[in-house]
């Protein structure tokens, strides 16, 4: 499963109880949190994305500094 889809399908469910909501305020805030949950997704697909790549200084390196 990719990064971000856990957070999509979320989103798709608020949407569908947005869409059975009684009222407006409760519609939006259902709206809203699904707004969130797909920025959520977008940001776990950079984070996945994201490789850092670095090495530890050897214990010669370190030694050499003292």
């Amino acid at each position: 499963m990719v990064a971000g889809d856990r957070y999509r399908a979320r989103a798709l469910e608020l949407l569908a109880q947005a869409e059975t909501a009684k009222d407006a305020e409760t519609r939006a805030k259902f709206e809203n949190l699904a707004a969130a949950f797909i920025r959520l997704a977008i940001q776990a697909e950079r984070n996945a994305a994201l490789v850092i790549d670095f090495e530890l200084p050897s214990e010669k390196d370190q030694k050499s500094k003292s």
